[in-house]
């Protein structure tokens, strides 16, 4: 199947999760949505990722996020998973995996979405075949794709990497506007190059001509 690309819309499947099962289309509605998967159940790069995502919970809500996982395992191995998942957040702050996780012991979700590791030779199950990598997307509420990042399985993501580029996206989409290198929320923004000389006036009354094509604006958002 051709490679998903920014701009598809993410494709729809039914599956069986630890909170029962979804059409995916259905499960996003009207929210944004990040699908991340996995290479394994009771791996341990996975184990810290999910009990981060368990942890910020109330950061994904407050945007408007449903995020949901997806693992290569059954859901037997699932739900016994997230004990240790809750027992390794807890260190650091009270956690519940109250998020949905995927069961998808055939890969075929996996394969729908182009997850799998092509290159790893290590990273296979015990019928050598392949585990997911560290696919990450975010999906709006139009069923979308706006991002998708892959890390290779060795590597743990980067959880406030991803909560920055939703700003971003959702902030891009309500203002016309676009983020600077390394923006963080609060932090000024470019006005959008389709914006017009006299529209910036109106729109954005506090904003600098640094270049004809680069100008710059503090914007207050929730």
């Amino acid at each position: 199947m051709p490679t998903l690309r920014l701009g598809n819309i993410a494709p729809d499947f039914e599956a069986e999760t630890t909170q029962g099962p979804i059409k995916f289309h259905e499960w996003i509605g009207d929210s944004w949505a990040v699908l991340f998967s996995h290479p394994g159940d009771f791996t341990p790069v996975c184990t810290t990722e999910l009990a981060e995502v368990a942890r910020r919970a109330p950061d994904f809500a407050k945007r408007n996020v449903k995020v949901i996982g997806i693992s290569a395992n059954g859901l037997e191995d699932h739900v016994k998973w997230a004990k240790d998942i809750e027992e390794w957040g807890a260190q650091f702050a009270p956690t519940t995996v109250d998020f949905p996780i995927i069961a998808d012991p055939d890969r075929k979700i996996s394969t729908l979405y182009d997850m799998l590791d092509e290159q790893d030779a290590t990273n296979r199950d015990a019928k050598g075949l392949p585990f997911t990598i560290r696919t990450v997307f975010v999906i709006d509420p139009k069923k979308v794709i706006r991002l998708l990042i892959a890390y290779p399985a060795s590597t743990g993501r980067n959880f406030d990497e991803i909560i920055r580029v939703i700003d971003s996206l959702q902030i891009g989409d309500k203002y016309r506007v676009t983020t600077p290198v390394n923006w963080r929320k609060g932090d000024d923004v470019i006005v959008h190059p389709s914006v017009t000389t006299e529209e910036a006036k109106v729109l954005f009354p506090e904003h600098t001509v640094h270049k004809p094509y680069l100008r710059t604006t503090p914007l207050k958002v929730d």
